[in-house]
């Protein structure tokens, strides 16, 4: 079953954890160790990032290093692009409105004797 990537990324321990991996490759104690939770809680967290295939997963001997996945993060933030377009070009139009009103309250405002 593939997972929803925002739904997976809504969670404020696997934008934790893709923090830490973003940074270098980890294995799942090493992550372990920055939360306060199990190890089992947190193995879940990285099934769920995997399944999204926000992060993936290397095996070197014994152990397995989880990775950031750049490409999924990549296209993310393209779909996110289109909205960030959106908000920026309201803010803009807000910062106009505001400075009109700020105009028109100065014009208000009666002269001082």
């Amino acid at each position: 079953m593939k997972r929803d990537v925002f739904q997976a990324i809504a969670d404020p321990t696997r934008r934790a954890i893709i923090a830490l991996v973003a940074l270098q490759a980890m294995t799942p104690n090493a992550i372990a160790e920055h939360f306060d939770t199990s190890r089992q809680a947190v193995s879940k967290h990285l099934r769920i990032l995997t399944e999204c295939e926000l992060i993936t997963q290397e095996q070197k001997g014994r152990e397995i290093y989880y990775s950031l996945e750049i490409d999924k993060m990549k296209e993310i933030d393209e779909w996110l692009e289109q909205y960030r377009k959106i908000w920026e070009t309201r803010y803009e139009q807000l910062d106009e409105v505001l400075k009109v009103m700020k105009t028109q309250k100065r014009m208000q405002k009666p002269a001082r004797k």
